[in-house]
């Protein structure tokens, strides 16, 4: 049983990088529990540091998806922790950016961590706040 739940929730992590490459705002939120939080520790100021709840996350996605034409994650492993509940996805994010200005690359580490439904109840996005803010040209605003 804990390995089907492990599969499951490695399964649900995939489906949010497939709904963020979508650009899918209703299956992005379809993913999370109700009270579900995103939590961006390395912001730097840059970013929001988080959202809680399916209202603050549809606000926060339909951001990038009104603003970039497209996004692409390119996953380099997916494990299951000792924890069923619990997921780790290391990939490449490629996002285009606007006007045909060129791309974005960063490397992120994405922690999740599932109810017994197999709903995100906290999704963690760590990434290089450096190459993020050269990425936007945001050095000037690092915190």
């Amino acid at each position: 049983m804990k390995n089907e739940i492990a599969e499951r929730n490695k399964a649900n992590s995939i489906a949010f990088l497939k709904a963020l490459e979508a650009m899918d705002v209703n299956a992005v939120v379809a993913l999370f529990a109700e009270d579900g939080v995103q939590i961006n520790p390395y912001a730097s100021g840059l970013f929001s540091d988080g959202v809680k709840g399916h209202d603050e996350i549809r606000k926060y996605w339909e951001v990038p998806f009104s603003t970039f034409p497209s996004m692409k994650f390119i996953i380099h492993e997916t494990f299951a922790m000792e924890d069923p509940n619990r997921t780790l996805i290391r990939c490449k994010g490629k996002i285009e950016m606007p006007n045909n200005s060129g791309w974005y690359d960063n490397d992120y580490y994405l922690t999740f961590k599932f109810n017994q439904e197999g709903k995100i109840t906290e999704y963690v996005e760590i990434f290089n706040p450096i190459v993020a803010a050269r990425g936007f040209g945001l050095t000037d605003k690092i915190k």
